[in-house]
């Protein structure tokens, strides 16, 4: 077990902003959600994004968004958008990290939102 944060094994805040990168290109490009990113503002998603991450895995980002529930009230996400969010996360993830403890403490994460953001 390291002693490290899960923050500090995915790259600090650097590593941060290139998993953001590419989790953005991953969901732009995946006909399974893209149309739910084809509006947005790329660059407040991506701030968004990486001040989430960054403050859930230990940085000292501060994430001032709405929480996952009222952020996704509404807008009926259904299972196989969520897991092609998740598979998008977790491909962007393993694209610079290579310790798997660290994937799957990820994962494990993201899988414990899944109540705040399908289906409500």
């Amino acid at each position: 077990m390291s002693d490290q944060s899960l923050y500090e094994r995915l790259g600090g805040a650097d590593g941060i902003r290139a998993i953001t990168e590419d989790i953005w290109k991953n969901h732009s490009s995946n006909p399974a959600v893209k149309n739910r990113y084809a509006k947005s503002d790329p660059d407040n998603v991506k701030q968004m994004v990486r001040d989430f991450f960054g403050a859930g895995t230990g940085g000292s980002e501060t994430y001032t968004g709405a929480d996952m529930l009222t952020a996704h009230t509404g807008m009926n996400i259904n299972d196989q958008e969520f897991n092609a969010v998740i598979d998008d996360v977790m491909a962007a993830v393993k694209n610079h990290v290579e310790d798997t403890g660290a994937h799957s403490e990820v994962l494990s994460i993201l899988w414990s939102m899944k109540g705040d953001i399908v289906g409500v």
